[in-house]
């Protein structure tokens, strides 16, 4: 989750909405990056997707069934359908999001009859933190 952090923190450094991702195989970190929707002019470069994009592009395949997904806020719908469709096997978040979450919150996707995998779902690493770099960005932008 500490790389994670310092993905958000880059992120945040970048201007944008300080979410990081890293996803793991076998201890192994096969990709990690921060929200790029500014940076890239596209509304789904999400932390989440671009690392799944890239360890998907990297192992040759469409489906991570032995990963594990670190995030330091708890996915949005889009995410984590994305997540499922990916098979990714756990997942572990930060901070919840109680207006955009979809795992915890929100349409709690992976307990919808519709979803065809559900990650075994870990949350509350590193919450203090990450939500406090979510608070301090947005502070900043209001002030």
């Amino acid at each position: 989750m500490q790389r994670a952090l310092a993905e958000a923190r880059a992120a945040q450094t970048r201007g944008e909405v300080p979410i990081g991702a890293v996803l793991v195989r076998d201890g192994t970190i096969l990709a990690a990056d921060g929200n790029r929707t500014i940076e890239h002019n596209d509304p789904t470069a999400h932390a989440e997707i671009l690392v799944i994009r890239q360890a998907c592009k990297a192992q040759g395949s469409q489906r991570l069934p032995e990963c594990d997904l670190y995030v330091t806020l708890e996915p949005c719908p889009m995410c984590a359908a994305a997540i499922s469709f990916a098979r990714i096997r756990r997942l572990y978040f930060g901070a919840a999001d109680i207006k955009g979450g979809a795992v915890d919150n929100g349409p709690c996707l992976y307990h919808q009859p519709i979803c065809h995998h559900a990650p075994d779902v870990y949350s509350g690493f590193s919450e203090t933190e990450a939500a406090e770099l979510l608070k301090d960005f947005f502070a900043a932008r209001r002030d």
